[in-house]
């Protein structure tokens, strides 16, 4: 069976998101340049600028390589309304899943395809409904749970997550979105799978024992 796993960027006080990230106001509260601190290592990927239209060029490297693993190995896609709602402002006309996308959400829409692969479908019954149908959709390849931070709980405290990936940035945001909140006791249990250092971020990988 295909693995479910996050794979996100954090900063180092445990936040997924700073306060105030809105694609209305980017200059509130200074989160966009507390985002691209965080984020800054992944833009300057080789994998990640090709599969994303950046140009050419771009670092190369074990870090390279992790990127690339991680897009090869998504089937499919889970994220949450809000942040559906803020990429739908940002991204591009071919958005950068390039698999299925399942949105939590208690709107009803019908499916919105985008070029380059990447179909959003809407999904009203819980996450649970949308693991399967992700699950279907990935023909055997993993599903990610993209985001948000509220999103990955609800997958965890359901025991639903096999590893996490976290890009530990040494940035602090003093506040925002926390990635570890609103979990049901007892949590799920890890063990360290991998680590390694980047220029901009430590990858940290951790498997469900």
């Amino acid at each position: 069976m295909s693995k479910v796993f996050v794979n996100i960027g954090l900063s180092l006080d445990g936040y997924m998101a700073p306060e105030g990230m809105t694609m209305d106001d980017p200059g509130h509260k200074n989160w966009g340049a507390k985002w691209g601190a965080m984020m800054g290592w992944l833009l300057r990927q080789q994998a990640f600028r090709e599969t994303h239209n950046f140009g050419e060029g771009g670092e190369t490297g074990p870090v390279n390589d992790l990127v690339r693993r991680t897009m090869e190995r998504t089937g499919a896609n889970i994220m949450g309304k809000r942040m559906f709602d803020q990429g739908e402002v940002a991204w591009p006309e071919e958005a950068p899943f390039h698999t299925p996308v399942y949105v939590l959400t208690h709107v009803k829409r019908e499916p919105w395809v985008r070029p380059g692969g990447t179909t959003f479908y809407f999904v009203n019954d819980g996450p649970e409904s949308a693991l399967a149908q992700a699950r279907k959709a990935a023909g055997g390849r993993d599903v990610r749970i993209s985001g948000g931070a509220d999103v990955i709980q609800q997958y965890l405290s359901l025991g639903a997550v096999d590893e996490l990936e976290i890009a530990l940035a040494p940035v602090l945001f003093g506040s925002g979105r926390r990635l570890f909140e609103n979990l049901q006791e007892p949590g799920p249990q890890f063990r360290i799978d991998s680590v390694l250092s980047g220029s901009g971020a430590t990858h940290l990988r951790y498997v469900r024992e």
